[in-house]
């Protein structure tokens, strides 16, 4: 039986300017970042309140899964904007996005009331997009 989920992948242009972004920015702490034989980069973060994901940000780039052609494709994607990564959840929306504001973070909708919760869009330095959500109690 699966028991949770531990590892994501967020599929990024540059790895060292996707680590900036997560940590110096988002405020995520690395939780692994080790280099392979053959120059292959493991590197993981997560938000510090949630110990048990790994975000892995996972550089496109031919080889191990991609041909050179499905990277490019991939990067086009990407840069697009066309890759929503999911949702983070926070207690204040509102708080939140004046201070990952001031951190340099582009918000492509500011927080505004939904029938879940209050929600802003951000995207990362790479074009991915993310929900930032403070969710209402769940009364079904």
């Amino acid at each position: 039986m699966i028991s949770k989920l531990s590892h994501m992948t967020i599929w990024v242009l540059n790895q060292q300017e996707a680590h900036d972004f997560y940590v110096n920015k988002l405020g995520f702490e690395v939780r692994t970042d080790h280099t392979m034989e053959g120059g292959f980069r493991w590197l993981t973060v997560g938000p510090k309140d949630q110990k048990d994901l790994e975000i892995v940000l996972m550089e496109i780039k031919p080889g191990m899964m991609f041909d050179e052609n499905t990277a490019n494709q991939m990067k086009a994607l990407v840069q697009k904007g066309a890759m929503g990564a999911g949702v983070f959840e926070t207690p204040d929306c509102r708080a939140a996005y004046q201070q990952l504001s001031k951190n340099g973070v582009e918000f492509v909708a500011p927080p505004e009331e939904k029938f879940y919760g209050v929600e802003a869009i951000f995207k990362d330095n790479s074009g991915n997009w993310f929900s930032l959500t403070q969710r209402k109690p769940w009364n079904p």
